[in-house]
């Protein structure tokens, strides 16, 4: 067993995507979810999510639960020291000495970035947009992308706190596939009106620049609780028509009713259904990007050795991450010979 002065031992971060069975652990992780609870004996423990940008891990604490427990809290940076094993074929660690860092911990080990350069992305959104035609669109649009303090949140905000795109830049790249599905399925279906889809497709997300703090340790700001990201969308939305003269109504309340439908049910938080056809063609681009990223990056960080991933409790399902294994050759003659000798006893 570790010993706590283990701790004290300078040694290289222990990324979460590489560790394996048997490794030893001492490392500092952003403390994601902490919960205690109490064994049959009455004896306490704890349960936490590690993560640093490369993914999260599950952690137990069994001996001086409570006292490492007093120590922190979720959201803040813990130094690990520990062991990887194996429990119900999943990886986790045990851990048997942590501490709070001594200094400040570079921000850069828990902050998960896109993989896309958001400069790229940037100049990809742009180009996305322009063929919008319209002249009050065309306005309304370039308002937005004028803004310095807005694009420079856009570039940086998560688009989620948990299932997609969930990292700093998170929201530029999902707005930016959204947008570019947006004008191929403009070009597919000519009866849809795409200027106002593409520039929806834009804006759909916006109030999630509200919504989220900054990684490293997303979280709910008191707007994002109280309003959330469709309200807070349609306000910014707002703020940016006072400046354009003669904006058609008609258009306004459009590009509103886009924005406040784009969820597609009201279990699923919107205020209002879809009720025209590009509402609902936005609806269902952003929840293809939303669950192809999402899923994506679950199957990728999954840790339980086969074809299948872990039980998926958002979607109540096991994934198929990998090749179907066949049945190893000859396994049907055997069957079909047990099954002869099985009829032969009657």
């Amino acid at each position: 067993m570790m010993k706590k002065n283990d701790l004290e031992k300078a040694s290289s971060h222990a990324w979460i995507r590489d560790i394996i069975e048997e490794d030893r652990i001492d490392s500092c992780y952003l403390v994601r979810e902490k919960s205690q609870g109490t064994t049959r004996n009455g004896k306490p423990f704890l349960t936490l999510t590690l993560s640093d940008r490369t993914g999260e891990i599950p952690a137990v604490v069994w001996e001086k639960a409570e006292e490492f427990s007093s120590l922190f809290v979720e959201g803040e940076a813990v130094v690990v020291a520990g062991l990887a094993s194996s429990y119900r074929g999943r990886l986790q660690v045990t851990v048997s000495a942590l501490k709070r860092p001594e200094k400040e911990p570079d921000s850069s080990l828990f902050c998960e970035t896109s993989p896309m350069d958001p400069a790229r992305m940037m100049r990809s959104l742009k180009e996305a947009l322009r063929g919008v035609s319209d002249p009050h669109l065309r306005a309304l649009v370039d308002r937005f992308l004028s803004d310095r303090k807005f694009t420079a949140l856009l570039k940086n905000a998560p688009a989620a706190k948990n299932f997609h795109h969930s990292y700093l830049g998170g929201l530029l790249e999902h707005t930016l596939s959204v947008c570019e599905m947006a004008v191929q399925i403009a070009r597919h279906y000519p009866r849809l009106n795409g200027d106002l889809l593409v520039v929806s497709a834009f804006l759909h997300d916006i109030g999630k620049i509200r919504e989220f703090t900054s990684p490293p340790n997303i979280e709910y700001t008191d707007e994002g609780r109280l309003i959330g990201h469709l309200v807070s969308g349609v306000e910014m939305l707002n703020e940016k028509l006072e400046g354009i003269k003669s904006f058609p109504a008609d258009l306004a309340i459009r590009l509103k009713h886009l924005i406040l439908s784009h969820h597609g049910q009201f279990d699923f938080g919107s205020p209002k259904e879809p009720a025209f056809l590009e509402a609902f063609a936005l609806n269902f681009v952003d929840d293809i990007d939303a669950k192809i990223s999402g899923l994506g990056r679950f199957m990728e960080r999954d840790r339980r050795e086969g074809a299948w991933t872990e039980f998926h409790r958002l979607f109540r399902r096991y994934l198929l991450k990998g090749d179907i294994v066949p049945p190893e050759k000859g396994s049907e003659e055997e069957m079909v010979k047990i099954s002869s000798e099985q009829a032969s006893l009657f």
